[in-house]
């Protein structure tokens, strides 16, 4: 989740201060990503640098400083509303570094590393289906959006385990040797 793009749309509603900003996020997310109040103050401190927020006056008298959208700041998050996330650009994903450097390396027991990524899946999967199955059906949509995005990357990981495994059990690639030959490499997409 872009904070840099979420406290710009918090700021939409209107000024407010740092903490509040932090307070608003983790509520409109569920609290599914906690933000720490120095990460909230880093990225105003950057957006107000960027020309897209500014304060609203001096400090209150607890020292809490309001801020506001700038129109450079409403255009940017215009722009992040109508424009698709870009998949390549997102960060590493660990459990796929971790197995293929298992396949790559030399004495990595890959089906018990694939077996015990799968068990902690299942669990997960099965924590949030029991969350699912418990929420109100009337609950706050944000909060179904963000459960389903939940289940749906669980589920997915647990596909893409299977396919791991099918594909090590059939044989069908022999990784170190593909490492050697003059099989296209996956390069990798920076940010």
């Amino acid at each position: 989740m872009s904070v840099r793009y979420g406290l710009l749309a918090l700021l939409s509603e209107g000024p407010i201060h740092g903490s509040g900003l932090r307070a608003q996020f983790e509520a409109h997310t569920g609290g599914t990503w906690p933000l720490n109040v120095g990460q909230v103050f880093t990225t105003l401190a950057r957006l107000e640098r960027d020309g897209l927020v500014e304060q609203t006056g001096p400090a209150d008298d607890e020292g809490k400083i309001e801020y506001a959208l700038t129109d450079t700041g409403r255009a940017e998050l215009e722009t992040w509303w109508s424009s698709p996330v870009e998949r390549a650009t997102s960060p590493r994903d660990e459990l796929a570094i971790k197995l293929v450097l298992a396949v790559t390396l030399p004495g990595i027991d890959v089906r018990r590393v694939v077996q015990t990524q799968r068990t902690a899946s299942m669990a997960q999967l099965r924590d949030l289906t029991r969350l699912k199955r418990s929420s109100d059906k009337h609950s706050d949509i944000a909060w179904t959006l963000l459960l389903e995005n939940h289940l749906f990357a669980a589920e997915a990981e647990v596909r893409w385990l299977d396919y791991v495994e099918s594909t090590l059990t059939k044989g069908r690639v022999s990784a170190r040797a593909a490492i050697t030959s003059d099989a296209p490499a996956i390069q990798e997409v920076t940010q």
